[in-house]
């Protein structure tokens, strides 16, 4: 399955961000960004499925939480940025 990670600027950051989701019923879970990704040291991430990519951004959009950066993650365990 292919999942998408909202990178956070930090765990509070990402908590609001899922509980906002949540509240909209889209599924969300917390997790420390993977090495590749986080670049400048921890971060965390908000994984959401790829169907509810779209939602979850207009959702965010609405409530003001801006993600940092967003990376797809593959089922093969590769990540790569998405573009805005």
């Amino acid at each position: 399955m292919v999942y998408y990670l909202i990178v956070c600027r930090s765990l509070t950051y990402a908590q609001r961000t899922a509980s906002a989701l949540e509240r909209a019923g889209i599924t969300a879970h917390i997790l420390r960004s993977p090495k590749v990704i986080s670049g400048e040291g921890c971060s965390h991430s908000v994984k959401v499925s790829e169907r509810n990519l779209t939602d979850a951004l207009t959702v965010l959009a609405r409530v003001g939480l801006t993600p940092k950066r967003i990376f797809i993650m593959s089922s093969d365990g590769s990540y790569k940025e998405v573009l805005l």
